[in-house]
């Protein structure tokens, strides 16, 4: 049987909590960066083929594994508001801050959007004596819509 991207993600997050590993360390395997791998890794994103057999290997994975890494995904996901927690705060600040965004991204760069494509995403947690708080930072390419 020819294994999926849900299949290899399955086994990678077994072997993830069997071992301890975090996503950083997977990265490293990797050499990409943490939010891209990982995002691979859940199956929305694809490897280059060399980064797939580096974590297939480093994670004890199938061969066939760093195949399937390095295909390409297909995108889909469910198009419901999800509950759990984390992940629906972030439905939520699209809610509340969705126009404010597209406002302030088409005043000062024109008539276009943000890329996910052209993307890079960073996660950090950060002290703070009122309590920690979680930053996320994103940088898209600006592509501008085109008149014709």
């Amino acid at each position: 049987m020819m294994m999926n991207k849900s299949d290899v993600t399955d086994m990678i997050m077994e072997k993830k909590r069997a071992a301890g590993t975090t996503w950083a360390e997977i990265a490293t395997m990797a050499g990409l960066g943490e939010v891209f791998v990982t995002s691979a890794c859940l199956g929305m994103n694809s490897l280059p083929r060399e980064a797939a057999d580096k974590v297939a290997t480093g994670l004890g994975l199938p061969q066939e594994a760093g195949v399937v890494l390095a295909e390409y995904p297909k995108k889909m996901f469910d198009q419901q508001v999800p509950t759990d927690p984390c992940i629906y705060r972030f439905y939520e600040i699209v809610g509340v801050y969705g126009e404010t965004l597209k406002e302030l991204i088409q005043e000062k760069g024109g008539d276009g959007i943000m890329s996910a494509i052209d993307f890079e995403m960073d996660v950090e947690k950060i002290p703070n004596e009122k309590g920690d708080r979680i930053e996320v930072r994103m940088s898209g390419k600006f592509l501008p819509y085109k008149s014709w």
